[in-house]
């Protein structure tokens, strides 16, 4: 018997049966490094994103077929397409076909790029970003979500009333993850990162001149928020959108005057 006959007749272990009887709700790999193509402000941007995809596996089945979640990622990496929500919705059922699955997620962490104009002198540089895919199918449906998360800065409104020249400020981090349904499958990374930007006592830039830099401080001391107020600044925000659906808001300020951070949620499921 040659090494060709001898290969078509290697055992498939992970689809043997397995006599425990326990359901494993998920399992795949996690971590992996992979090229992504994404559109940002109406041009495409090439990254790269850590993925972690998983199925459900069925209590008679021994294992899943690990190489295949690879397959599906190479397949997505070469075929030159964008990921945004209808793909991911149709490469997520490709996946849950490829691996005989009922259920399943896949998640891609990843850094995009805005380039934005100083306030005063309009110096362009480019400022990054966190965004995130999120697609799941559990009981028969699927939802796909998208997440950003924005770097903002905000002024104490306590520290500004009672001092009497100044107030502590400090850099905020804005994470606000929306579900992307029909209506939604077009919302632009760069307007879920301006619902953000917009209610912080500042947004940020990477290049400022000292102009930019006295626009920035008396915008912020002019503008302060709690952690609470930036949480339903932007919640309301969200809630005004009629392409958006179901969101979570998160905010975590780096507080400049204790050695720990100050955080808000505030969700709509």
């Amino acid at each position: 018997m040659n090494k060709l006959t001898d290969a078509l007749h290697i055992p498939d272990t992970q689809s043997a049966p397995d006599g425990r009887h326990l359901a494993i709700q998920r399992v795949g790999i996690k971590d992996l490094r992979y090229p992504l193509q994404i559109r940002v402000a109406g041009a495409l941007q090439s990254t790269a994103a850590v993925w972690s995809l998983d199925v459900a596996l069925p209590a008679d089945k021994k294992g899943t077929h690990m190489s295949r979640f690879v397959a599906w990622l190479d397949a997505l990496a070469t075929s030159g397409d964008a990921l945004d929500a209808p793909v991911l919705r149709q490469r997520h059922a490709a996946m849950l076909d490829k691996l005989g699955a009922d259920e399943g997620r896949i998640e891609a962490a990843f850094s995009f790029f805005l380039r934005k104009r100083a306030p005063v002198s309009g110096v362009s540089s480019l400022l990054d970003y966190e965004g995130r895919w999120i697609a799941e199918t559990r009981a028969g449906s699927t939802a796909v979500w998208c997440e950003v998360a924005v770097p903002v800065k905000t002024l104490c409104p306590c520290s500004k009333e009672i001092s009497d020249y100044g107030a502590h400020n400090q850099r905020s981090r804005v994470t606000i993850r929306v579900e992307a349904r029909d209506t939604a499958a077009a919302l632009p990374w760069e307007q879920l990162v301006r619902f953000a930007e917009d209610n912080a006592s500042s947004e940020l830039w990477s290049m400022l001149k000292r102009s930019d830099e006295k626009w920035v401080t008396e915008r912020a001391y002019e503008n302060p928020k709690f952690v609470e107020d930036l949480v339903r600044d932007v919640a309301l925000a969200l809630d005004a959108d009629a392409r958006i659906g179901r969101y979570t808001v998160d905010v975590e300020n780096f507080e400049s005057i204790h050695n720990h951070s100050a955080y808000a949620r505030i969700e709509r499921l």
